[in-house]
């Protein structure tokens, strides 16, 4: 071969339609792929996590050599593995003499910037292709943004819809309505349950990366023991498939509902996956409109699902890159509790925080509700720090990366960025968590008592909250009717909020250093 070009190709691009390799000739390329620990590492992500990546990688590396690529793959326990992408590529320019480096721009911002210095670094130019896979690019969310005051997904997903035809009646949204969200809303039946997931039990492949990642990763958060991520395309193709025709139909009404010990509900539990790059998030969208077409399952199930996709997923990552890198250290309503042990451990008598961490350590997976209004709207309340906040999510779920992860929690779920992803904070109750769970029927707190030791500890948080932060929050249009509550409050009962609310943080241990980052 004569000098090639170098196609890095990383964890999180595991897509045949990738840029990079659509633009390129097989037969004068050497695709390189890296399991460095310095990715796995420089937060300690869930071993789940790890090993799904791990895995599928290497997966993907088999479909490439099918394919006639040539493929040069580092393993994490390789002799010479220098740990970082830096060292790997230096290796890898000295193995193959590559002309040039060509990749497909990092979904981070972290890498991005080690990107920016390759050249340099190499000697070698270095072409960096946009990432097609999105639906709107980045020039695309930049003008949509501009002059606008604030960036409210709603509109934006009208925009997608408009661009991509799904869910549209000429130029009408199906049905006569944008957003079906109102219908999605259900709190659970007695007995609700939602169907088992596909099992995929682990071939070699994956099996010999369990026990890399057990080895080296010991001291990481999570348990293997329940690992059943699809780590191929032909796995995630079974499990979209299992999604479409099981869960789709149902999966609008309980969206947002919460059971004790059923993990995934009828959620799609495909967000992995699709981050990774195992399944085309369009063709998935195609496909649930098909299913409505075709009278298998409800327009509400079928808009929400698709509004995850093109509205909230496309949304988020445009605000990413946005506002990067102010973005990591937001912190508008001056929040600096440190983050509680038991966001770890799932040590509480609170037993939604409880459940919502073991599956967390389970699964490295919860669904959004869990996230949002129970762990997240936990943290708002509380105060406790953005960036503990954002690593601690970073680390424990499969689908994290710092694109979608770090927009959901600093802007959705702790206003740290002080609205403006959000138009108010998703702050709730007691009340709320009541209403769409079980989990307060075998609390030891009483969800109905406000304040006192045996008080649910939301309900006077909840007051907390919005007193502490009247002067940044109060003028907020859509807090008018909470504030107008609040100053109804004779003094002796506000004073009795305060005071519950304060003896609760009070018992709040912090989580050990080092959990999340290495010394930390």
């Amino acid at each position: 071969m004569t000098q090639p070009v170098l196609i890095p190709v990383l964890g999180d691009q595991l897509s045949h339609r990738l840029a990079s390799l659509v633009g390129s000739d097989p037969a004068g390329s050497v695709v390189l792929m890296m399991e460095v620990r310095r990715e796995a590492a420089h937060v300690k992500h869930h071993k789940s996590k790890i090993a799904l990546i791990f895995s599928a990688m290497r997966h993907f590396a088999a479909e490439l050599r099918e394919a006639g690529w040539t493929v040069d793959y580092v393993a994490l326990d390789h002799p010479d593995n220098t740990g970082s992408f830096a060292g790997e590529l230096a290796r890898a320019v000295d193995r193959h003499k590559p002309h040039a480096l060509r990749l497909t721009e990092p979904s981070e911002w972290r890498v991005r910037e080690d990107v920016a210095a390759w050249s340099a670094a190499l000697g070698l130019p270095v072409e960096v292709l946009e990432d097609d896979r999105f639906l709107c690019t980045h020039g695309e969310f930049a003008h949509w943004a501009e002059n606008r005051r604030e960036w409210r997904m709603e509109y934006f997903y009208r925009e997608m819809r408009r661009k991509t035809g799904l869910l549209m009646d000429g130029d009408h949204p199906e049905g006569g309505r944008w957003n079906f969200d109102a219908e999605n809303r259900s709190g659970p039946s007695p007995g609700l349950r939602g169907p088992a997931l596909p099992r995929f039990a682990p071939d070699a492949t994956t099996t010999a990366v369990l026990a890399l990642v057990e080895r080296e990763f010991a001291d990481h958060f999570g348990a293997l023991g329940a690992f059943n991520w699809p780590a191929s395309a032909s796995e995630a193709e079974a499990a979209a498939e299992a999604f479409l025709s099981e869960r789709l139909p149902i999966f609008g009404q309980w969206q947002d509902a919460m059971v004790a010990g059923e993990d995934f509900m009828f959620h799609a539990v495909l967000s992995p996956a699709i981050n990774l790059g195992l399944l085309d998030p369009l063709d998935l969208c195609r496909r649930a409109e098909a299913e409505y077409r075709k009278g298998n399952a409800p327009l509400a199930a079928v808009e929400g699902f698709i509004r995850q996709i093109i509205g909230w997923r496309e949304y988020i990552r445009g605000v990413y890159w946005q506002t990067m890198p102010g973005l990591a250290t937001a912190n508008a309503l001056d929040a600096r509790r440190p983050l509680p042990d038991f966001y770890w451990t799932g040590a509480t008598d609170m037993a939604c925080i409880a459940d919502c961490v073991r599956t967390t350590r389970d699964n490295a997976y919860a669904h959004h509700i869990q996230r949002l209004m129970v762990l997240g709207n936990f943290a708002l309340l509380a105060g406790l720090d953005p960036g503990q906040v954002a690593d601690w999510f970073l680390v424990v779920y499969a689908d994290a990366f710092d694109w979608v992860e770090l927009p959901n929690v600093a802007g959705m779920a702790l206003f740290a960025d002080g609205g403006r992803l959000a138009s108010k904070p998703y702050a709730a109750s007691g009340a709320y968590i009541n209403r769409m769970s079980n989990y307060c029927a075998s609390c030891r707190y009483d969800v109905k008592k406000k304040t006192g030791p045996d008080a649910c500890p939301f309900n006077a948080l909840y007051w907390h909250f919005l007193d502490r932060n009247a002067p940044t929050l109060a003028a907020n249009r859509r807090l008018a009717n909470p504030y107008a509550t609040w100053r109804r409050i004779d003094a002796g009962k506000r004073g009795a909020y305060i005071a519950s609310a304060d003896a609760f943080l009070d018992t709040l241990d912090p989580a050990r250093p080092g959990w999340a980052r290495g010394g930390d």
